[in-house]
């Protein structure tokens, strides 16, 4: 297969549009149409079907996708590793992470890795938890740290671990000397939400909608730093994870409090990685100590 195709074939994948995949190569969409038909002849199947909002892959895209994602991460990893025995440099380390692990945690495992590895660079992208996983399947992260509730075929979970949902409010709340509380609980009181992009939020409604809830929150946010200071200073109970507040709670005057309730505990954080990708060494690495830092979290 040309590397020509295989290029434009995977930027259609990535952007299921021929006109933004046009933009990003600076091409004209006629010559990425022309080579996407060679590969489909080539492959004897159809790689995409087209829909009025873009491009779908099919089953065979999906499988000829996966199989370019990871030879072409594997390729540019080889190249690091050849360019590490001729200099100092080492490879470049891409990570996608939610929120709630770029704030602390990652700040102190790169900076720990740096001491050991100094010529190694890093790259970390912030972005709601299922665009991490995103990121990582198609190619743009070596590493993804997230939130999920579900498993993704074409993502290895390196590690996983239960990450349940908490109360968050100050410690002279009404309900901040319990051990848990229960989502009725928490209903007379004003709630300050992250908005539904949000591992949390997907949850919490779900949950509520089964107990037979309703929640108005007085605000909704897509910053969970946002909702800690608003429940410091407006009195409001949000949701948090563990992993977001646990080195604050005490210098910010707040408690988290487990919320009773099987639905509230299903979620995971995971180590994603690509699918059948072989890791260097600085990767497996750098996973290694991710492991050790969320098994010190616990």
């Amino acid at each position: 297969m040309h590397s020509v195709a295989l290029r434009y074939f995977l930027a259609v994948a990535n952007t299921g549009s021929l006109s933004e995949a046009s933009e990003q190569l600076h091409v004209t969409i006629s010559a990425i149409s022309r080579q996407i038909a060679k590969l489909e002849e080539e492959v004897g199947y159809p790689l995409f079907e087209r829909q009025p909002r873009g491009m779908a892959l099919s089953k065979a895209g999906e499988l000829l996708a996966a199989h370019v994602r990871r030879t072409l991460l594997e390729g540019e990893q080889v190249l690091d590793e050849i360019k590490a025995l001729a200099s100092f440099d080492r490879s470049t380390i891409r990570i996608a992470s939610s929120e709630a692990f770029a704030r602390d945690m990652l700040p102190h495992v790169i900076a720990g890795f740096l001491e050991k590895s100094p010529g190694t660079r890093f790259e970390l992208t912030v972005a709601a938890p299922q665009d991490v996983t995103v990121r990582v399947r198609n190619g743009d992260a070596d590493i993804g740290l997230t939130f999920s509730v579900a498993r993704d075929p074409e993502i290895r979970v390196e590690y996983a671990r239960s990450a349940p949902i908490y109360a968050l409010m100050k410690r002279s709340h009404e309900l901040a000397a319990r051990s848990n509380v229960s989502l009725a609980d928490l209903q007379p009181f004003p709630i300050a939400l992250l908005d539904r992009s949000t591992t949390i939020r997907q949850m919490f409604d779900v949950t509520s909608s089964l107990e037979g809830l309703l929640f108005e929150p007085v605000l909704t946010c897509n910053n969970s730093s946002t909702l800690c200071v608003f429940t410091q200073v407006s009195g409001a109970v949000s949701l948090t994870s563990r992993f977001t507040v646990r080195a604050r709670l005490e210098q910010d005057g707040l408690v988290a409090i487990p919320i009773d309730h099987p639905g509230m505990t299903l979620r995971s954080v995971q180590i994603q990685t690509l699918s059948g990708r072989v890791l260097s060494a600085a990767l497996k690495e750098f996973v290694l100590r991710l492991i050790a830092q969320l098994q010190d979290e616990s």
